[in-house]
């Protein structure tokens, strides 16, 4: 089992239709046609949307999205149309809500990764592949890679895996023009992301976007290079090797696995409720990530 451990009910609001309820966002339509993203506080862990919020979380992943979004604006257009509060709409919305175009989405996750981990290191230790690319002997958890490489991955409902795909999956399901467009941008996206988090003490170690299609024109969407699409890692605490501390909700999970939590990921029980100090903790790194990154203060 998995998925959501207590299913929230949408908020109504005049002049807005609630199309779908995802793992952390709220996605309506306005009158005129155009989606609005509305980012909550929730967590995910092991496929499960946790039954206690981060508070911060939906403004600072939308805040960060926007800022990244200000500095790819030139290899990729996005989805972004206002940031205005739609009317009639809760005060708590504000600084996370994002009214975008709507887009014919791409149903794909575009995943490029520079540095070995996660479900790639598994693949590689079965294969020396990485969604069917063939990498060199001798890597480690950590190691950084010759060169990025696209890794797509199917899209999954919520409370299922997104699974690894090969390129010439991708190629047959959407295109191979369009699969060449995604696996270019993507990788230019993320060198760009990568050098301008690298001048900030920080490795962007992997990551994954959405795209969808506005006419002929491919558009980044959705969140882009948060601690929730990617891993980022101290640059001056990496170490191949071992797993790497990360800005992210790492807190959560080691809590999770912990005989503190007393919960067992294999059976069908929900996790339980977090305590405050990983609640605190996890806040606190996703602030420090958005401070190192954008060089503001997180208020």
């Amino acid at each position: 089992m998995s998925g959501f451990v207590e299913k929230p009910e949408p908020i109504e609001v005049p002049g807005l239709v609630h199309l779908h309820t995802g793992k952390v966002r709220e996605l309506y339509q306005n009158e005129a046609g155009d989606l609005v993203m509305v980012a909550s506080d929730r967590l995910s862990a092991y496929d499960w949307v946790l039954p206690t919020e981060i508070p911060d979380k939906g403004r600072i992943l939308t805040q960060l999205s926007l800022w990244w979004f200000e500095q790819l604006a030139d290899l990729a257009p996005n989805h972004v149309l206002s940031t205005e509060l739609p009317p009639g709409a809760p005060a708590d919305w504000e600084g996370r809500t994002l009214i975008c175009k709507s887009l014919r989405m791409v149903p794909v996750e575009c995943v490029a990764r520079g540095y070995l981990t996660g479900s790639g290191l598994a693949e590689y230790e079965q294969s020396r592949t990485v969604c069917g690319l063939a990498l060199p002997e001798g890597l480690v958890d950590g190691s950084e890679l010759p060169a990025p490489i696209f890794t797509p991955a199917t899209k999954a409902e919520v409370g299922e895996h997104d699974e690894n795909v090969s390129y010439e999956e991708v190629a047959r399901q959407v295109g191979a023009d369009t699969a060449a467009q995604l696996r270019q941008v993507t990788l230019a996206v993320y060198a760009r992301a990568r050098d301008i988090a690298r001048e900030r003490g920080i490795i962007l170690a992997d990551t994954k976007f959405e795209f969808g299609f506005d006419g002929e024109a491919l558009v980044l969407a959705d969140e882009v290079l948060t601690p929730d699409s990617s891993r980022f890692w101290p640059a001056d605490a990496w170490q191949p090797g071992r797993a790497q501390p990360s800005y992210d909700k790492q807190f959560v999970r080691d809590w999770l696995t912990s005989a503190e939590s007393g919960w067992d990921r294999k059976s069908e029980q929900p996790p339980p409720a977090l305590p405050d100090h990983i609640v605190e903790a996890t806040r606190a790194k996703y602030a420090e990530a958005y401070e190192l990154l954008t060089g503001a203060k997180w208020s």
